[in-house]
């Protein structure tokens, strides 16, 4: 039972993380052997203000 966890900064859409769990499962599935029933994605957004990249909030870039 394969448990995947995807981080991004808030913002997607509805329909692109509607795609990116299609792909995620299709993807581990394949790689993993795994039923797609069996494969859980989960996704963590993560507000601009609690990432930073170089020192630089991304919320202020």
């Amino acid at each position: 039972m394969p448990f995947v966890t995807v981080k991004l900064l808030e913002g997607r859409t509805d329909e692109q993380k509607r795609a990116l769990v299609e792909k995620v499962t299709a993807a581990v599935s394949e790689t993993a052997n795994a039923p797609k029933e069996n494969i859980f994605v989960m996704i963590e957004e993560l507000p601009k203000n609690h990432l930073a990249v170089g020192g630089v909030l991304k919320s202020d870039q």
